[in-house]
């Protein structure tokens, strides 16, 4: 009633020892410091020096490079900024978490409190 196949698998046919792979490790790794990058970014621009410091810090030692550093200042409303850094310090703890970096974690964990403290306060100093 059907037919065999004669061809074989494209699946087969491929060669996966010619392409790089990255293991799930490297790829959180990878995940990780682009996700602090981005929350380097916006603590810089809100001119909290000692705390983009520590962040510069962990995304050296997951890249094995120093990262580009924010200076010039954009004038963004801080209480934007401040929530922009606490989703970004979610999901950098998030990653943290899922590869058991400790270090990581609770930086990440700080940030958010600091943030959220900043958001909440924001009310007060514009009443």
């Amino acid at each position: 009633m059907y037919e065999p196949i004669r061809t074989r698998s494209v699946h087969s046919m491929a060669d996966t020892a010619a392409y790089p792979h990255r293991s799930r490790e490297e790829e959180l790794d990878i995940q990780l410091a682009g996700h602090l990058s981005a929350l380097l970014a916006v603590t810089d621009e809100l001119g909290l020096g000692p705390a983009a410091d520590r962040i510069a810090a962990q995304v050296a030692r997951l890249r094995g490079a120093p990262p580009a550093r924010h200076t010039a200042l954009t004038g963004a409303d801080p209480t934007a900024l401040h929530r922009r850094a606490h989703t970004l310090a979610g999901r950098a703890l998030v990653v943290a978490a899922s590869r058991a970096d400790t270090a990581v974690a609770i930086l990440a964990a700080e940030r958010m409190d600091a943030h959220a403290a900043s958001i909440d306060a924001a009310p007060l100093a514009a009443a």
